[in-house]
């Protein structure tokens, strides 16, 4: 059956090439197009429509300047981006697990229409899954000042468009063969810190029992922050910033603005934290939407009912180095600078120096910046739900690829193409060092069926954090202690505390 019926409408979708037993519907509208009057509001219902629906091509994207291989571009005048994917082996009368799947992208670029997020393999292990997109940069975290007469727009835009199409889940995913009861919601990068946001959100409560973060990052922002950055934006796109000096720039005005705002962090070595690499919008910690930050928030009351799967990989920052996105720290004096910026005590530079014999400076500052953004921060994100009586479990993807020239690093992205099950994708092998060798099969198959195993019974396949059993897992094709050796790392942490960066 290609023909489900939802309460919106009737959606036709395709039979996957790579599997017939799976069908493929792409660009369901679940909120309204968030342009015109809907413009930095509250998602709102998408309309319901006559007849069927084809649903055989990925929605737009939302406002971006990127260009990501093999997935489509952001044009001027598309508005209809929130839409989300469906991937299903089943159909009505079946109650099959769910995995809800948020793309990463510094909350500023990446769509679920990118090939390494094809759901083709992980339906094939018994899962109905779905992938979605939602309003991004300003559009999506940039902070709006009240509209005249005191109305205010929400902050956190992109993460109340997730909350909503967990509510379309919620109330339509029994048509294509999904559990309700029965949702896990999965994330990367921005879309991992996304995830532990929404266990922090009274909004998103009962939307989901199960969470996966791979390479969650350790950055929210402050209301005064946010508020900074968009006098900064509103300069740059020449407008006040007001609400309505904000909402007569376009989507793509708004959008140059901010690559501007970061290009000039980016080129000014002076700027602090951000200098490093700009990110400018995250979620925005501290008002009503969500009002603390996720380790906070986990230390503090907990999700208990949430189970939690935790991945980071043992290289994450090696990735912004190779593409051109991060500084370039190569001198002891701009590795005390970087130091000082974020007042990391000279004891931990030591003991990363004391780990990496011979490294070259720039090394240090990748391990150092990476394990803090990610690594670090994945660490304490598992290790404070289980302190709060939730279910967490730990891994850590180490898998790296000898070849011609520099060896292809355990770095941050690389274990997604692996997780879904798309290394034959030509576009993901600058990630994972060329198609894939049998050995990488192999490892991807434990990887799926590891995301199958939790999202169906919440065991993944080896003990949680915590008590006398608790392990962590690592992911490599080869047996070693590649990835047992990052813990040599953690201790410095504990002793110098996490520096959290402002966005």
């Amino acid at each position: 059956m290609t023909v489900f019926r939802t309460r919106s409408g009737a959606v036709r979708g395709l039979r996957t090439a790579s599997n017939p037993g799976v069908v493929v519907l792409r660009g369901i509208p679940y909120a309204a197009p968030p342009f015109g009057a809907g413009r930095f509001r509250a998602p709102r219902p998408a309309a319901a429509w006559d007849g069927i629906r084809d649903c055989a091509a990925f929605g737009p994207v939302a406002p971006q300047s990127a260009q990501l291989p093999g997935a489509p571009c952001w044009s001027p005048g598309e508005e209809d981006v929130l839409s989300l994917n469906i991937w299903t082996p089943g159909g009505l009368g079946d109650a099959l697990p769910v995995l809800v799947w948020i793309h990463g992208g510094a909350y500023v670029f990446g769509s679920s229409a990118q090939p390494d997020f094809d759901g083709t393999a992980l339906a094939g292990h018994g899962l109905v899954v779905v992938t979605l997109n939602y309003r991004l940069g300003f559009e999506g975290f940039g902070h709006v000042p009240p509209v005249g007469g005191g109305e205010s727009c929400p902050d956190n835009r992109g993460l109340l468009d997730q909350i909503a199409a967990l509510e379309w889940v919620r109330d339509h995913i029994a048509a294509f063969g999904g559990a309700v009861d029965n949702v896990t919601v999965a994330g990367q990068s921005s879309g991992a810190t996304s995830v532990s946001c929404l266990m922090a959100m009274d909004r998103a409560r009962g939307l989901f029992r199960r969470a996966v973060a791979h390479s969650a990052v350790n950055s929210c922002a402050s209301p005064e922050s946010a508020a900074r950055t968009t006098q900064e934006v509103a300069a740059a796109a020449g407008v006040p910033a007001t609400y309505d000096g904000l909402v007569s720039a376009s989507p793509g005005a708004l959008v140059d603005a901010s690559d501007a705002v970061a290009d000039a962090y980016r080129r000014d070595p002076a700027s602090g934290q951000r200098h490093y690499d700009p990110a400018v919008y995250g979620p925005v910690a501290g008002g009503d939407t969500l009002p603390l930050d996720p380790l906070t928030a986990s230390a503090a009351r907990g999700a208990s009912d949430v189970d939690l799967l935790v991945c980071h990989t043992t290289e994450e920052y090696w990735l912004m180095d190779a593409v051109g996105s991060s500084a370039k720290i190569t001198t002891e004096e701009q590795l005390a600078v970087f130091a000082a910026d974020f007042q990391l005590p000279v004891a931990l530079l030591d003991g990363y120096r004391t780990l990496m014999p011979g490294a070259p400076v720039l090394d240090v500052f990748l391990a150092v910046y990476g394990d803090m953004l990610f690594g670090e921060y994945s660490s304490r994100l598992a290790g404070s739900h289980a302190r709060a009586g939730g279910r967490a479990f730990l891994s850590r993807f180490a898998r790296q690829r000898s070849g011609q020239g520099e060896p292809i690093r355990a770095w941050h992205c690389a274990d997604i193409p692996f997780a879904f099950g798309n290394l034959d994708e030509e576009s993901v092998h600058f990630l994972v060092g060329g198609p894939p060798a049998p050995a990488d099969h192999e490892l991807s198959g434990r990887m799926m069926r590891a995301w199958a195993g939790f999202a169906t019974t919440g065991d993944p396949g080896w003990p949680p954090v915590g008590g006398t059993t608790g392990e962590v897992r690592i992911w490599d094709t080869a047996a070693g202690d590649s990835g047992a050796a990052w813990e040599a790392f953690r201790p410095g942490w504990r002793r110098a505390g996490l520096p959290l960066p402002a966005p």
